[in-house]
């Protein structure tokens, strides 16, 4: 489980295509980072595996995920680059300050940026579209993940809403990149899930 805090956002050290899968190689972000091949790491939203740390004698080590062919369907990750950030966070703690919401790193979806409005503040407020169905879980104030990042929702209008991004989160995450026309991975609230799945099978 994670919490939708991004711990570090990181640029891509390498993308290769294998079969119907990838390697993807991200540098480790700092020398308090205790990443473990078989570590969970929220990746830009997706829960991905530490497969290897790849030593650099030079420079900083980098650790190295697997991505199935699944993976690759299901997100916009098959896109990724050399040097296109992503944004990271470590499998949370029994110990760790919830800050944002229960997050598992399951996409459900992929929506796409609609607007991107700058405000006098220094901060955005972005406009999202989601993909039919996924609507349902859009409710006013509740949580929502966008490439892993927790954020609340605002005023949720059939398959649309928006959220404000203060300057800190911009500065901090790849949503300062964002664009109209760009796809993000979005995870609806974990406990709503939770709700409808008992409700359908109560039916």
């Amino acid at each position: 489980m994670f919490t939708g805090i991004v711990e570090a956002c990181v640029p891509v050290r390498s993308f290769e295509r294998r079969g119907g899968g990838a390697r993807l190689v991200v540098p480790v972000p700092g020398p308090d980072w205790d990443a473990r091949p078989g570590d969970s790491i929220s990746t830009a939203g997706c829960c991905l595996t530490v497969v290897e740390l790849i030593p650099d004698p030079s420079g900083t080590p980098g650790m190295a995920f697997d991505l199935s062919a699944e993976t690759l369907y299901r997100t916009w990750l098959a896109d990724l680059g050399p040097g296109r950030r992503v944004n990271l966070e470590r499998a949370a703690r029994l110990d760790t300050r919830l800050g944002g919401h229960l997050v598992s790193g399951h996409v459900d979806g992929l929506g796409r940026v609609v607007e991107v409005v700058e405000r006098g503040d220094g901060g955005w407020e972005t406009h999202f579209e989601v993909p039919e169905g996924f609507e349902r879980y859009l409710i006013e104030k509740g949580s929502i993940t966008v490439d892993g990042v927790s954020l609340t929702v605002v005023a949720p209008k059939g398959r649309r809403f928006h959220v404000a991004l203060i300057p800190e989160t911009l500065r901090r995450t790849t949503l300062g990149e964002s664009r109209p026309g760009a796809r993000v991975h979005l995870e609806a609230d974990q406990i709503g899930k939770w709700i409808e799945r008992l409700l359908e099978a109560r039916r």
